[in-house]
């Protein structure tokens, strides 16, 4: 993999991320409420079910 993959990466992740409070703030705002309030446990298991799905599709789509 190269520096160039890496960096695409993360550019389609920034646009991503951009793109949920540039077309709606407000839900957005609610949204971070929202998850603002979780416990930390929960907090900690969603994020190592992401980590968990993107190294799947990364493993899916790399091979």
């Amino acid at each position: 993999m190269a520096w160039s993959d890496l960096l695409a990466g993360f550019a389609f992740y920034l646009i991503i991320e951009g793109l949920f409070p540039f077309l709606s703030p407000g839900a957005w705002r609610r949204g971070l409420d929202v998850v603002a309030q979780f416990e930390d446990q929960r907090l900690r298991n969603f994020g190592l079910g992401v980590v968990i799905a993107g190294l799947a599709l990364l493993y899916f789509v790399r091979g």
